[in-house]
């Protein structure tokens, strides 16, 4: 989700949640991102996954950012659409992990603890680094549209 407050272009990033998570915050921040199922198209993932993690409705015109390969390996396929939300309202799914690693104790977090707009600037700093260039992409594709 993007969108333009006074002149300037916005991001929306999530902060993963849980506690490996917590202190971390330069390079932390993503894109709402997931898996696609099987038999799903990767822009139907892409809106369920952004429901899921904000409880927010991805909507129409949606512009492809192309793919990224993080340094994981993960693959991730992008779109982005022009909106706004009240991030204080971030409704996430919550998933199941292991914590302390290798303890054989299991918590339940929620897998986007908060979320935030950014400017590209400041959003170059928290994200990811291997998404990045979907950021850079973004600026590029809204240069072209009017």
């Amino acid at each position: 989700m993007f969108r333009r407050t006074s002149g300037l272009l916005e991001v929306l990033l999530g902060h993963p949640g849980g506690p490996f998570w917590a202190a971390k915050d330069q390079g932390a921040w993503t894109i709402p991102k997931g898996g696609v199922h099987p038999g799903e198209a990767a822009l139907d993932a892409a809106r369920r996954e952004f429901l899921e993690e904000t409880g927010f409705v991805a909507a129409e015109p949606f512009l492809a950012l192309g793919s990224i390969r993080q340094l994981s390996g993960k693959i991730v396929h992008a779109w982005a659409f022009e909106g706004d939300c009240d991030p204080a309202a971030l409704v996430s799914v919550t998933a199941t992990t292991e914590w302390p690693y290798r303890s054989g104790t299991y918590i339940t977090v929620p897998e986007i603890d908060r979320a935030g707009f950014f400017t590209l600037d400041a959003a170059r700093r928290a994200i990811n680094i291997g998404q990045v260039p979907l950021l850079d992409r973004l600026a590029e594709v809204l240069e072209d549209r009017p």
